[in-house]
């Protein structure tokens, strides 16, 4: 039933990860990518431009506050605030939106009546007919001052090229007090270096409590300036620091003035050196068709192939929003800001990355990197083991060198051992088994990072399951799925720790992997929070929310049932075998939607009965009907998935994007696979959406996947042959695609179960 773990190496492949081939002629894939999937409903992406894993991305902000504010724009808007140049993608909290500018013409309004609203003194109309967006450039047309906008990025810099009208009260206002969520700044800093350079820097305390941001830009066309650096006072009559610079100039009918910016989290000198070395001339264009070259070039991993253009732009997006974070975060002179908030000399050709959202992106974002292109991969674990050294424990969620304590598990480790077991091994493996087991203990020690965020990051949870077993839920919140979580991280770290040769470890963390069995209540059929008498907590609603405040994390008990991916075959002998294992998963597709709470989980999305794809604890669920010996519902239900949960729109995508996770589980589940459990080397095979998949693999290596007969009523699979050998069972391994090959999957419109084979 559940697929043997394998420890392989292929021939050859490990000497060549690093040649990750390009065909020798690369189609404009950016063709297909729409950024503005996302943008709308509570995708919480952007639409601005970014070189691939950029540590610079210039976009336009249309508001500030509020949930939907994560990434400065909302497609529902009408208004844009300005460019910042600093973004996350898709994530449920917000930071960033660091070093504002906007170009101005008249007289500049820069003081804030109301300290409360979404548009900024100086903000402009705008329509969405005159915006256009495209990896790695974007373009809006400014009403209220006549200016056409576009913005272009290397790695670690930016250029703006703007249109200005006859004026001779043209220019810009750049806000460095500026930032997402009204961030409190505690340090602020700006200075006018010539007649076109500026350059400053500012520290901010919010989800990063120490988040450190210099800059320097320098302009095509000489200014005058006024800086503005006294204090405003806002609601309550607190006093807020102001720190803007206000540039003046004249402008012919048309004339176009650039902006070259650049970002650093070490030094204002770093910021000058990174965009410099990247964009040292003033050619807009050119910058903007080499990051174009660069998406190709990463979105030509994977060749599809359908006459569905709706289903091809959805794919080619997802694979760009994959390809956003983890972002480059080392200089380009070497240096990058460490965990301990000190600047480290280090090397370009092994840079450090930082926004790892750990708890999202191990379930489908890390497996699709060691397929598509696992030496970054490998540089990504190299990133956490150093960040490990420099701050005491493998970060959780880090964002611009700090710890943020966010979300749950120490899932660093699953990321390791994935890439360990698949044969992907380039990084000190002792340090990071050492730093394993490090990450799986209760200890505060030698942790860099300020109180309130220790008290998440070392939470007491991990000393209640290591040494009762149970984690009490009237002593920690999000028991149960701490609970599983730990169960599956510890179960990699016995693999690890097997793959190490070290059998105590791996005897250990084999029992503590079995925990997961403590809250299966039998009554119910559902993983329930134990109190500290071993008494169920009660009253139980297993449609109940109260968001990060229950016995879930952003889920119910509906959804948290089936995280054991590690023992899938132990969680269906709980429920009474694989007979009602399968009921159980039949009665979660059929169960009414309806949440029930005071304070239910906004991250709760894109329900079919309670199964909830909008957010990561179900994105394997599917796919445990393979194990269970009913593929058909695997296939049908990803399907339905394909239709519902996704579309070529603003509002596109099912719940936040995550990061890349959300789009990673769509790239994998079109091909056809998924893998249910990272650290175990197995694919398992759903429904693929399209007529032919080729993966250009390391080492010129491809591995095509080719579905005949397939139409939209022809969802389920027939027959599957890899490499001309018929599979029995819907699985295969990495090793078989890693090697390369042609796995043929014929479609039918009927159901293949047992009666008909």
């Amino acid at each position: 039933m559940k697929p043997k773990a394998l420890l392989w190496s292929c021939l050859g492949a490990l000497s060549a990860l690093g040649a990750c081939t390009n065909p020798a002629r690369v189609k404009d894939y950016s063709t297909y990518v729409n950024p503005f999937i996302g943008t709308g409903g509570h995708g919480h992406t952007f639409p601005g431009a970014v070189a691939p894993y950029g540590m610079i991305q210039p976009s336009p902000d249309t508001r500030i506050d509020g949930w939907d504010a994560c990434a400065g724009y909302h497609y529902d808007d009408s208004s844009i605030n300005g460019f910042s140049h600093t973004h996350l993608s898709g994530t449920g909290c917000a930071d960033y939106g660091d070093v504002l500018i906007m170009p101005t013409v008249g007289q500049q309004h820069y003081l804030a009546t109301d300290p409360k609203a979404q548009q900024l003194p100086y903000a402009s109309a705008f329509s969405h007919q005159n915006e256009t967006a495209e990896p790695g450039y974007y373009a809006v047309f400014l009403d209220t001052y006549g200016v056409k906008a576009e913005l272009t990025a290397t790695k670690r810099g930016a250029i703006h090229r703007y249109t200005f009208p006859q004026s001779s009260q043209a220019g810009f206002i750049l806000d460095l007090d500026y930032s997402l969520q009204r961030q409190t700044n505690k340090e602020m800093e700006i200075e006018i270096i010539s007649d076109t350079e500026i350059r400053g820097r500012k520290k901010t305390v919010y989800w990063a409590f120490d988040q450190y941001i210099n800059f320097y830009a320098k302009f095509s066309k000489p200014f005058t300036c006024t800086l503005i650096t006294d204090s405003i006072t806002a609601g309550g009559g607190k006093r807020l620091p102001q720190c803007k610079a206000l540039l003046q100039f004249a402008t012919d009918k048309d004339e176009q003035v650039l902006v070259k910016v650049g970002v650093s989290a070490v030094d204002m000198e770093g910021a000058r050196k990174n965009v410099l070395s990247e964009i040292p001339q003033w050619n807009f264009d050119a910058v903007r068709a080499s990051t174009r070259e660069e998406w190709n070039n990463h979105l030509a991993k994977i060749d599809i192939t359908t006459d569905n253009q709706e289903d091809k732009t959805i794919f080619y997006t997802a694979l760009y929003h994959t390809a956003i974070s983890p972002n480059l975060f080392t200089d380009a002179d070497g240096r990058h800001l460490g965990m301990d908030l000190k600047p480290h000399q280090g090397d370009t050709l092994d840079p450090i990355y930082t926004v790892f959202s750990l708890w999202d992106t191990f379930r489908a974002l890390h497996p699709l990197m060691t397929i598509i292109d696992p030496e970054r991969n490998n540089s990504f674990i190299r990133s956490l083991i150093r960040k490990e050294k420099e701050g005491g424990i493998y970060p959780m969620w880090e964002l611009a060198g700090n710890y943020t304590g966010t979300m749950i598990g120490y899932h660093a480790v699953s990321v390791i051992v994935d890439a360990y077991t698949k044969g992907y091994r380039g990084f000190d493996a002792e340090e990071a088994y050492k730093a394993c087991l490090r990450a799986a203990q209760y200890d505060t020690a030698g942790i860099k990072c300020p109180p309130l965020v220790l008290a998440q990051l070392m939470p007491k949870a991990k000393y209640h399951k290591n040494t009762t077993g149970t984690i009490p839920c009237d002593a920690e919140h999000e028991s149960v799925a701490k609970a599983l979580e730990y169960a599956y991280d510890d179960w990699c770290i016995a693999r690890f720790a097997e793959a190490m040769n070290d059998r105590a470890n791996m005897d250990k963390y084999e029992h503590f992997a079995k925990a997961y069995q403590r809250y299966f209540d039998t009554s119910t059929r559902f993983m329930r929070g134990i109190n500290t008498k071993g008494e169920w907590n009660t009253p139980f609603n297993p449609r109940g929310s109260s968001h990060r405040n229950d016995d879930y994390c952003e889920g119910t008990a509906w959804q948290w049932t089936w995280f054991v991916p590690h023992d899938i075959e132990g969680l269906a002998a709980l429920m009474g075998g694989k007979a009602a294992f399968t009921a159980k998963l039949d009665s979660l597709f059929a169960a009414d939607s309806k949440l029930e709470g005071d304070a239910v989980s906004s991250d709760i999305t894109g329900l079919i009965g309670q199964y909830a794809h909008g957010n990561e604890p179900s994105h394997h669920v599917i796919h445990l009907y393979n194990y269970a010996g009913q593929p058909w519902k695997t296939q049908a239900l990803v399907d339905s998935v394909y239709r519902s949960q996704y579309a070529n729109a603003p509002d596109g995508l099912a719940g936040n994007e995550d990061c890349g996770q959300m789009s990673a589980w769509y790239v994998m589940n079109t091909m056809g696979f998924y893998q249910v459990c990272p650290g175990n080397p197995v694919y398992s095979i759903g429904r693929p959406l399209f007529d032919k998949a080729v993966i250009n693999l390391p080492a010129n290596k491809t591995f095509t996947i080719i579905a005949k007969n397939n139409t939209p009523e022809n969802k389920y699979i027939k027959s599957i042959r890899l490499n001309g050998q018929t599979l029995q069972t819907p699985f295969f391994t990495h090793h078989d695609l890693a090697c390369g090959g042609v796995m043929e999957i014929q479609m039918t419109q009927a159901p293949q179960t047992p009666n008909h084979r």
